[in-house]
Formats: structure tokens, C-alpha cells, sequence
């Protein structure tokens, strides 16, 4: 499929496919996506790209870093009282249950990042010998995405 025969949504699929994840600007996104900058600015500015782009950025494995320190600084806490009274309080084991909850549910779950990850390298093999095709992928992707984020 030329890029001339490729659809107005199609050409905003490859524009925020691109966006997201790849370190382009605007310009270069406007380029290879076949729309004006100026189309390019609405667009993200339209639908919050920056936003989306932000938090598919945090990877499951970071996230699950950052929820490991909290549960350790607390017992850093607990450990820095004197003997006897080294246990958490109501509000400590509260939040101690609540962030072991969470790490568990993401150690269980795939991700919606780890999707992405994956379905956006499949993209780019894809992209490499059919546009057409990739361009078609990502649409079905975006539904994908959206209907998981309800």
C-alpha cells in the first residue's frame, strides 16, 4: 500500500506510534507519517499524547522497583525503633499489605506496557517489509489498547 493510498486514521496511528515510541520530533513524525506539523501539534495536544507517552514509559520492572523500596524504607523504619517495639503500626501494615498487594497483582498480570513493548517491536519488523500492513497492525493495536484501559 503507497503511503498516498493510506487513510487520514491510518496516518494518525503512525503518527502517535511514533510519537510514543520513538525519540522523534514533530517534524520528523510529520515526515514519515505524511501530515503537517501542524496536524502532528493538534493531534497530541488533542488526544494528550505527552501524557500517554509518559506513562507507558514507566516499565512494569521499574514500577515494581519503586513499590520493592516502599515496603523497605518502612521496614527501615521499624527496624530503626529500639527492641521490643520493632513491628509496624496499624498504618504501616496497612500499607505494607496494600503495596505487597500491588506487587503481587503485577507479578501475576502481563502488563499493558509489556504489551505495547511487544506489539511495537513486532511493528517495526513488520514496518521493515510491509508499511502497509504495519500501518494496518497498529490500528488494530490501538483498539486493543483502549478497550484494556476500561
Amino acid at each position: 500500500m503507497a503511503m498516498s493510498a493510506v487513510s487520514i486514521k491510518q496516518k494518525k496511528e503512525l503518527a502517535k506510534l511514533l510519537f510514543i515510541k520513538e525519540n522523534l520530533t514533530q517534524k520528523e513524525i510529520a515526515q514519515k507519517s505524511g501530515v503537517s506539523e501542524v496536524t502532528i501539534s493538534k493531534w497530541i495536544n488533542a488526544e494528550k499524547w505527552d501524557g500517554l507517552k509518559t506513562s507507558l514509559s514507566i516499565t512494569r520492572e521499574e514500577q515494581l522497583a519503586n513499590l520493592y523500596r516502599q515496603i523497605a524504607a518502612i521496614n527501615e523504619v521499624i527496624a530503626g525503633r529500639e527492641d521490643g517495639k520493632r513491628f509496624p503500626n496499624a498504618k504501616e501494615a496497612d500499607s505494607i499489605n496494600k503495596i505487597a498487594g500491588a506487587i503481587e497483582k503485577m507479578e501475576r498480570d502481563t502488563g499493558l506496557a509489556d504489551i505495547i513493548s511487544v506489539s511495537t517491536k513486532f511493528l517495526e519488523w513488520l514496518r521493515a517489509s510491509d508499511q502497509g500492513k504495519a500501518i494496518e497492525f497498529s490500528g488494530y493495536l490501538d483498539a486493543f489498547i483502549k478497550d484494556n484501559l476500561r
